[in-house]
């Protein structure tokens, strides 16, 4: 099957547009990304994995989980802060780095907003992210530390990961 994947770089608007398409249906693709057992599942690229230590999916909630990887790419933490959610359509989050507490800490990539769609049409669900910068300077930080390679791969562990769930 083809599915839809366009990955643009908006530099004017220090902006990340994603769309990827996913053969599955909403509810498994709305789980995928909003269930910490499942995102511990795809969300890092390989050798990497994400190790959840605690998630609260609603509005004012967070996502705090380690980047886990081998020692010559070094492991970091991320906080993910939710700000809106609309239940299997969209939510919006603020992504920092920080220590494994949630604390923020300056590192070489500054924080960003995500906007993640999703729309459901014949057996498909497709995926729509928008990572906005708050400059060109960030954008281009986000970019050069392989963003668009370990998101690339992440959706290809997404693939796999529903893949055997719809067959079920």
């Amino acid at each position: 099957m083809n599915l839809l994947f366009d990955f643009t770089v908006d530099k004017a608007a220090a902006t990340i547009h994603v769309t990827r398409e996913f053969a599955a249906d909403l509810d498994l693709v709305w789980d995928a990304w909003t269930k910490a057992e499942i995102l511990d599942i795809w969300w890092a690229p390989k050798p990497c994995r994400a190790i959840t230590k605690k998630m609260d999916f609603r509005e004012g909630g967070h996502w705090l989980y380690e980047m886990n990887c081998p020692p010559q790419y070094g492991s970091t933490w991320c906080l993910v802060n939710y700000i809106k959610i609309e239940a299997k359509s969209s939510f919006t989050t603020e992504s920092i780095f920080s220590d494994e507490n949630g604390n923020p800490i300056d590192f070489v990539v500054p924080g960003s907003k995500w906007n993640n769609f999703f729309k459901a049409s014949a057996g498909k669900t497709t995926v729509e992210v928008v990572i906005k910068h708050e400059n060109l300077a960030n954008l281009e930080k986000f970019i050069e530390k392989g963003f668009k390679e370990g998101f690339t791969m992440a959706m290809g562990n997404l693939d796999e990961y529903l893949l055997t769930k719809s067959k079920k």
